[in-house]
C-alpha cells in the first residue's frame, strides 16, 4: 500500500446500515493494512481549528521563561510544557527536535480519577487557551469514540465495547511546536520513528509534508491529510489487544528540506487512552490456529507506566 486510504466518518453516523457497514469494512482494512486512515466528517469544525491554532501559537511564542513556569515536575510531562529536546524515541539517545504541551482529561463523574489524574495547567497570560483546548479535546474524544464503535463491530465485538474504557480515559491532547531548524541537526529529527503508545492518534495538522508511515515493505510514504481531513492511527494498546489484526505503525516526522528549516511546524495529535484497568489481553476472537497469542496479559495502566519509563520521560 503506498497512500492512505480516507474514509468519512458521516456515513457510519447515517442511518443507511450499507453505508454504516462500507465505512466499518474500509476502515478494519485499512488498518489491517497500513495503520493509518484519513478521515472527513469529524467534529472538530473549522472555527475551533482556527481558534485553536491562534492559541498554541501565541503560547509557543511567549518567553521561554514564561513557558518553562508552566513546566511541572515528577508527573512524567502528563500536563502543561515540555520543553524542546526533553522527549527521545522509544531505543534513540537524540531528543526530538520539538517543544509542547498537555491537555489532560476533565473528570466530571468519578472522584477516585479525577484525584488520579493530574491537574490541568491554566495559563494565566492566554485567557483563552484553556477554554479552547478543553473544547477541542473533547471533539476529538467524541470523533474517536465513534472510530472506535466501528472497529468494535469490525472485530466481532458489541458496538459500545470501549465506551465504558475510554469514558474518563487516560487521553492526552499534545500541541506540538517543531520550532526553525538553526544549525545542522547531529542524528535528529523532529519526531524520531516511532509506534504510539495509546488505542488510537487523531492528528490535526497533517496537511503538509513530514509526517511519514512505514508500509510493510519497510517503505516510508508520506502521509498528507486534507484540510478537512484528520489522520488517525493504530497505537500499540489496540494493537496488542487484537493479537496485531490491527497494526500501529511506525511512523516519523522528518525534517524539511533546508530551504524550509526557517520555518516552524504544528501539529495537534490527540492520543486516545482507556482508563488504566483496562485489561489488554489478546481478544479471544484475534487468535486461531494460524494466529498464536504474542503477548502477556497486562494492563493499559501497567502498560503506559513501561512505556514512559523507556521514553525517559519518568524514572523506574
Amino acid at each position: 500500500m503506498n497512500s492512505i486510504p480516507s474514509v468519512d466518518l458521516s456515513d457510519f453516523l447515517s442511518e443507511d446500515p450499507k453505508r454504516k457497514q462500507k465505512f466499518v469494512d474500509n476502515i478494519g482494512k485499512a488498518y489491517e493494512d497500513i495503520g493509518f486512515v484519513a478521515l472527513k466528517g469529524h467534529f472538530l469544525d473549522e472555527t475551533l481549528v482556527d481558534k485553536l491554532y491562534t492559541e498554541i501559537k501565541n503560547f509557543f511564542d511567549l518567553p521561554l521563561e514564561v513557558k518553562q513556569k508552566y513546566e511541572v515536575p515528577g508527573i512524567g510531562g502528563q500536563r502543561g510544557y515540555v520543553s524542546f529536546g526533553k522527549e527521545s524515541a522509544k531505543g534513540k539517545k537524540e531528543g526530538d527536535l520539538k517543544e509542547f504541551w498537555h491537555f489532560g482529561q476533565y473528570v466530571d463523574d468519578n472522584p477516585k480519577l479525577a484525584e488520579e489524574y493530574p491537574d490541568n495547567v491554566e495559563v494565566k497570560e492566554l485567557p483563552e487557551f484553556n477554554k479552547v483546548g478543553k473544547e477541542t479535546y473533547q471533539m476529538l474524544e467524541k470523533t474517536a469514540k465513534y472510530v472506535l464503535r466501528a472497529l468494535a463491530l469490525h472485530l466481532g465485538l458489541e458496538e459500545t465495547y470501549f465506551d465504558a474504557y475510554i469514558h474518563n480515559g487516560n487521553s492526552i491532547l499534545r500541541p506540538i511546536h517543531y520550532p526553525p531548524i538553526t544549525q545542522e541537526p547531529k542524528d535528529a529529527v523532529r519526531a524520531a520513528a516511532h509506534g504510539d503508545i495509546n488505542l488510537i492518534t487523531l492528528l490535526m495538522g497533517a496537511q503538509g509534508r513530514g509526517l511519514q508511515v512505514q508500509n510493510h515493505k519497510g517503505e516510508w510514504i508520506d502521509a498528507i491529510a486534507e484540510p478537512d481531513e484528520l489522520m488517525i492511527n493504530v497505537g500499540d494498546m489496540l494493537s496488542r489487544h487484537t493479537n496485531n489484526k490491527l497494526k500501529s505503525t511506525i511512523h516519523r516526522v522528518v525534517n524539511p528540506p533546508k530551504e524550509l528549516w526557517g520555518t516552524s511546524r504544528y501539529s495537534i495529535p490527540f492520543f486516545m487512552h482507556p482508563i488504566s484497568e483496562m485489561k489488554l489481553d489478546v481478544l479471544d476472537s484475534c487468535v486461531d490456529n494460524e494466529h498464536s497469542k504474542q503477548y502477556d496479559d497486562i494492563t493499559a495502566g501497567q502498560f503506559l507506566h513501561e512505556r514512559l519509563v523507556e521514553l525517559g520521560l519518568i524514572k523506574k
